[in-house]
């Protein structure tokens, strides 16, 4: 996974660094918030799970095929709550510390944090539909 979003208004490509505290990454080419996905690792996870809007964790693994399933719905979300979302993948093989820390058993494990806190979590490659509902009350409008 890149850490560059292509902006959904104009297609400009924009490397995605850590924005000012309590923005979100915008496009340098027109200004319209970017779609914020990236992957983290135990040694970043504090700081990634710690952002102005909400942040969804997927915790996955290369040889997950439910991950795999998951994987473009998240992408999707990410893009279409560009500015109210921020989703964070991180690799449980490569990464033992933070699943360990939140309980993680089972893969995919979803969890939406909030200033840097857990909120919710869910577990299993749950259809679209389910996930946009389960997300609603948290993005801002």
């Amino acid at each position: 996974m890149s850490d560059v979003a292509v902006c959904v208004n104009c297609g400009a490509k924009n490397r995605l660094g850590a924005p000012p505290a309590g923005q979100v990454p915008v496009c340098g080419r027109c200004g319209h918030a970017l779609p914020w996905l990236l992957s983290a690792s135990d040694a970043t996870f504090n700081a990634e799970v710690t952002a102005s809007v909400p942040v969804l964790v997927d915790f996955w693994a290369d040889w997950c095929g439910p991950c795999r399933v998951v994987a473009p719905v998240l992408e999707d979300l990410a893009r279409e709550h560009a500015g109210k979302l921020k989703v964070v993948k991180l690799d449980v093989d490569r990464n033992p510390d933070a699943p360990g820390r939140y309980g993680v058993r089972s893969i995919p494990t979803l969890i939406l944090f909030e200033k840097g806190r857990p909120a919710e979590t869910w577990v299993g490659a749950l259809p679209r539909g389910t996930l946009d509902a389960q997300l609603a009350p948290y993005l801002r409008t």
